[in-house]
């Protein structure tokens, strides 16, 4: 993935793009396939830079992503939004750890604990 491809992309594709980038992820981790998990990794922070560098900062776009069935796409996009969407990225980590969404949970309990400024 090169960024000149993600500049000439619209916000509803990289949105899109986002998303499966996501479900890719739910699928490596299950299946335990750390190199290609992070691949995705980096794919991902592109596209969420992509999104912030746009006029008014388009990472807002996730938001509907928060309502997701996949777990590992609503926490991504929690955690893509928290800077701008605190509140209901507050909402989605507590609901995947309140669910015991595993292994999100894990995740979303971590980014709880930062929210509240509590590194343990």
């Amino acid at each position: 993935m090169k960024e000149e491809a993600l500049d000439n992309m619209r916000v509803d594709e990289l949105v899109a793009l986002f998303t499966r980038i996501a479900l890719d992820q739910d699928k490596a981790e299950i299946d335990d396939d750390i190199p290609k998990y992070n691949r995705l990794l980096r794919q991902m922070k592109m596209v969420m830079a992509a999104l912030k560098a746009r006029q008014g900062d388009q990472r807002g776009a996730l938001l509907p992503l928060h309502y997701h069935r996949n777990a590992q796409v609503r926490f991504t996009a929690a955690v893509a939004t928290k800077d701008i969407a605190p509140d209901a990225s507050r909402r989605v980590f507590q609901s995947i750890s309140d669910r015991n969404e595993y292994p999100q949970a894990a995740d979303a309990r971590g980014m709880l604990r930062e929210l509240d400024g509590k590194f343990v």
